[in-house]
């Protein structure tokens, strides 16, 4: 855990299209800003839930992916070198007596900054855990919602649970090289892509993938070592498969999480904002795309480019209320040009 206190203008929380668009939009004015996501890669909604989904009314672009859309975001905002903080939840904000911001995040970061923007779409993205009972004691260690490392399970006695895209091709993965291997989902049909999904019945009709229609019941445990899982059968039938380590893949949940308890008013779970500055009840944070409401709110990645454009000159004139603001093109703007590094410093 780090405790160093990182001093900046701005920090946006999200790291999806929206707040990679503040980073640019910020970036064009001069201000330097870090961002945080609780995924672990930029992207938000559309990296972890349709990376390949064909997205159509994004402006001069008349089709594209919304993984491509991501790449494309973060080639805009290279030229202002915005810091990213990945894998880490803003979980405490206290403002302080000179008026900024003293922001913390799960991993210990401490953030002095000017102003905030949560551009957190419809919360922070937690995995859809387990439900079983004492499931707790054994998350980190036994019962995984991600794959770190794929030696790890190597020799092991595996049950994955789930029948989308990342139980699949885990299942496909490890099934060469665990110990024993069983596929647990409530239908027998899959939400992976169909060839996977063949691969995965193929595996299974050799005998080299046991594969079950069910749901988990209960773990079985022995003086606190986990050793398998109870799982009820479609047919009504209770088993228990072996297993010391438990892969859980039902995807994520989308969380308001900690910001739901810090002073916003809401309209169900959003952040009510004006439509000038785009800022929240608390002077000094902002909030832009899904996670924000006002009269005529459309949830558009379309709407949250636009507000993110008039958030930035909000905030511009809140951390430096006696400069003069002036609208420049980045057609003509020698200063913009400048800090796009495409005329010589």
């Amino acid at each position: 855990m780090s405790n160093a206190i990182v001093s900046t203008e701005v920090v946006v929380i999200g790291a999806g299209p929206a707040g990679l668009f503040q980073l640019f939009e910020l970036g064009l004015l001069g201000i330097k800003a870090h961002i945080i996501d609780t995924l672990r890669q930029p992207g938000g909604q559309c990296t972890e839930l349709y990376p390949d989904k064909p997205i159509y009314d994004i402006p001069a672009l008349p089709i594209c992916g919304a993984r491509e859309l991501v790449e494309r975001l973060m080639q805009q905002i290279k030229p202002f070198g915005a810091e990213f903080h990945l894998a880490e939840e803003a979980v405490q904000l206290e403002r302080q007596d000179n008026g900024r911001f003293r922001l913390t995040t799960s991993a210990g970061t401490v953030f002095d900054t000017g102003a905030v923007v949560i551009a957190a779409g419809v919360g922070s993205f937690q995995p859809r855990r387990l439900a079983v009972e004492n499931v707790a004691d054994f998350e980190g260690t036994h019962i995984h919602y991600s794959v770190k490392s794929a030696a790890d399970f190597h020799g092991r006695r595996l049950v994955i649970f789930g029948g989308g895209d990342s139980a699949l091709d885990w299942a496909l993965d490890l099934a060469p090289k665990a110990a024993s291997i069983a596929l647990v989902h409530r239908r027998a049909e899959f939400r992976g892509a169909p060839a996977t999904a063949e691969r995965v019945r193929a595996l299974a009709a050799e005998g080299r993938l046991r594969f079950v229609e069910g749901l988990a019941q209960s773990l079985h445990s022995e003086a606190g070592a986990l050793k398998g899982v109870h799982v009820k059968a479609a047919s009504g039938e209770l088993q228990l498969l072996d297993a010391e380590h438990l892969l859980v893949f039902f995807g994520l949940a989308p969380k308001l999480g900690p910001i739901a308890e810090w002073g916003f008013e809401l309209d169900k779970k959003a952040i009510k904002v004006d439509t000038e500055r785009f800022e929240s009840n608390i002077p000094g944070i902002f909030a832009i795309g899904d996670i924000n409401i006002y009269p005529g709110k459309k949830k558009l990645i379309l709407s949250a480019f636009h507000e993110a454009a008039l958030a930035a000159f909000a905030i511009q004139h809140h951390l430096y209320p006696a400069k003069k603001q002036f609208l420049q093109y980045t057609t003509t703007s020698p200063a913009m040009q400048k800090r796009l590094g495409v005329v010589a410093a």
